[in-house]
């Protein structure tokens, strides 16, 4: 970490410069002695990435940024706070502390956190950073997470992990097992500091593969923003064995839609051509298979045991988005420009053997407008155009 970057001259440079094009900085070079113009743009890069992602780090002075990888794999301040609401109790480890969002919202919540980061300048500019906060609540250990748990005889109410999905060649890896730490093998040394364990997963991670991976699953939560997954987080409770709880939550601009179920419960669906209301989930709900549970608990009808989108007289309240049915036809392109306002439409497919740009490609039919077409397959197999307007 070089301190200069902290001068006022050089904090001035940076954000004023938030907005400039990188390739000329490179090129001008550095205007300060201390300061290569490769430390100017590392923090120029990631501080812009940080603006929406960790407001509250963009908008605090003096905020030390490191490499732009680090930003990319750290937690958002929403999916951050939300995690906060997970724990509880009066002490918590993070074992791959990171750029420490985490445990700067899990401070807010529990008296004694530990950071713990193997990459000793990370945890330096950390260390920094919780000073700006005025944070004194965080202890900061320089070190592997897991050598720490093996030498300290502390117990504490939770550990929290965020393995890289990334192994020792840096290629990307899909399996809890393959993970850095490797979780699945440390469970023993896990259980014996703490009962309660939360970890964090790439939402790429297939979730019945990662249960078979652990043991004592608890909890499943799924965090989207904007209807985009952005974590996987498990639950795991020493010794526990009832029903695994699958929490989903899509925070959006209006308001936070919550879908909860219990794992493997042996919930059906019943099937029906489309009604007047088309309701397709959010994505944190496809990514939990929860597909009859929606069914079930909102007496739903679904489309196809595959297209997992849903249909109703009656209109309600529903996480996802609403349609309403304005006319439906045959893949066919004549059938549907009949029913379209213009030459431009919003294509989703679900359950179809096209994709969205082969199909655009045979109808022409261009991006945008106010009519939604779900191309989809029917509960009798048929190939159907949905023409559809967004209610919400």
């Amino acid at each position: 970490m070089n301190s200069v970057i902290l001068n006022p001259d050089v904090q001035q440079f940076i954000n004023d410069n938030l907005n400039a094009d990188v390739p000329k900085i490179l090129f001008k070079g550095s205007p300060f002695n201390d300061v290569s113009v490769q430390e100017l743009v590392t923090q120029i890069v990631s501080k812009k990435k940080c603006e929406k992602k960790l407001p509250t780090w963009f908008k605090t002075k003096n905020i030390y940024y490191p490499a732009k990888v680090n930003i990319e794999q750290t937690s958002s301040e929403i999916t951050a706070k939300y995690k906060s609401s997970i724990v509880s109790g009066n002490s918590i480890i993070d074992i791959t502390g990171g750029f420490g969002v985490d445990c700067h919202y899990f401070s807010k919540k529990i008296k004694n956190v530990t950071h713990c980061e193997l990459n000793k300048n990370l945890s330096t500019i950390v260390n920094n950073n919780y000073q700006q906060f005025e944070n004194e609540k965080i202890d900061l250990i320089s070190g592997d997470g897991i050598e720490h748990l093996k030498n300290t005889s502390k117990k504490y109410d939770w550990i929290y992990i965020d393995p890289s999905r990334r192994d020792a060649t840096n290629n990307k890896v899909f399996f809890l097992k393959d993970c850095l730490p490797n979780v699945p093998e440390n469970l023993e040394l896990l259980f014996s500091k703490s009962e309660n364990i939360l970890i964090k997963n790439s939402p790429i991670l297939d979730i019945t593969k990662t249960i078979e991976e652990l043991n004592f699953v608890k909890e499943i939560h799924i965090v989207s923003i904007a209807n985009e997954v952005k974590e996987l987080l498990f639950v795991l409770k020493k010794e526990y064995n009832g029903e695994i709880q699958v929490k989903t939550i899509n925070h959006t601009n209006k308001n936070n839609q919550l879908f909860n179920f219990q794992l493997l419960k042996n919930y059906s669906s019943d099937y029906s051509d489309p009604k007047k209301y088309i309701y397709e989930p959010n994505s944190a709900i496809l990514k939990s298979g929860g597909f009859h549970e929606i069914s079930y608990q909102f007496d739903l009808k679904k489309l196809h045991p595959h297209s997992h989108l849903y249909t109703s007289d009656n209109l309600i309240e529903f996480p996802g988005r609403t349609f309403l049915v304005e006319n439906n036809c045959a893949y066919n392109k004549k059938e549907i420009k009949k029913h379209l306002k213009e030459n431009k439409a919003n294509i989703t497919t679900r359950n179809f053997p096209e994709t969205v740009s082969q199909i655009r490609k045979k109808t022409k039919i261009k991006d945008g407008g106010s009519q939604y077409l779900f191309f989809t397959t029917l509960k009798n197999e048929n190939l159907k155009v949905l023409i559809c307007s967004q209610v919400f």
